[in-house]
């Protein structure tokens, strides 16, 4: 009873094995095939499923009936079998194209807009980098300027020991102060400059980083930029 058992259950599951090959096979040729003559999508889904079923007939006529008919028509029926199974491959070798295609459409636009932010972000940082050195320039000026502020002139003083006194030219503190003021100015106009800078810099950066983890893309993309 088990070994009969057995004997039924191996043949049930190769069948249905070739069963689900053939189908799938068929499923996707007819697809590709359509796609591959998408002007016509409609008529060729036709013609590929009365491709594919004449298929399937032809193999099995010719493996039940092999020994029986005779060898011109058997040639004949093995030929067509054989540029079915072409046919058959075409089919999905276009589905399969079709599905590289509108994947490799996603990487070159995803990686498009990578480029195009990149430069973007160049540009903040090179206006960055310009403002730093800027900020720095500014710096040293009201430095210079304070140390001005703070030096002295000697003046004659009759009073004082020596004939000579120390003291601030009082023009020369006003021009200082006066060009500090503006040095102050321009400061904060760079700061201010820098500031949206950087803000533009850490915002299109943000944006690169949610292009190259996007969730919808990075799992089919990642095998293609492996391949």
């Amino acid at each position: 009873m088990i070994r009969r058992l057995k004997a039924n259950i191996f043949p049930t599951i190769i069948a249905l094995s070739a069963l689900s090959v053939s189908a799938s096979a068929a499923f996707y040729s007819v697809s590709g095939l359509s796609k591959l003559f998408a002007g016509a999508s409609f008529e060729v889904i036709i013609m590929a499923g009365s491709l594919e079923v004449s298929k399937l007939v032809i193999a099995s006529l010719l493996y039940q009936y092999w020994n029986t008919i005779n060898k011109y028509l058997r040639t004949y029926l093995t030929v067509a079998a054989v540029i079915l199974v072409i046919i058959t491959s075409m089919g999905i070798y276009g589905f399969l194209s079709a599905a590289y295609q509108e994947t490799y459409q996603k990487l070159s636009v995803q990686e498009n807009q990578i480029e195009f932010l990149e430069n973007k972000a160049k540009f903040y940082e090179d206006d960055v980098n310009r403002y730093d050195e800027e900020l720095e320039r500014i710096s040293t000026n009201i430095s210079t300027l304070s140390n001005a502020k703070a030096t002295s002139i000697q003046v004659r003083d009759t009073s004082a020991v020596g004939g000579l006194r120390s003291t601030v030219s009082t023009a020369e503190l006003r021009l200082a102060q006066s060009r500090i003021n503006v040095e102050e100015e321009n400061r904060k106009a760079v700061n201010e400059k820098r500031t949206v800078a950087a803000d533009s810099l850490q915002s299109i950066k943000l944006d690169i980083l949610a292009l190259q983890n996007n969730a919808d893309t990075v799992g089919e993309l990642g095998p293609l930029q492996y391949l």
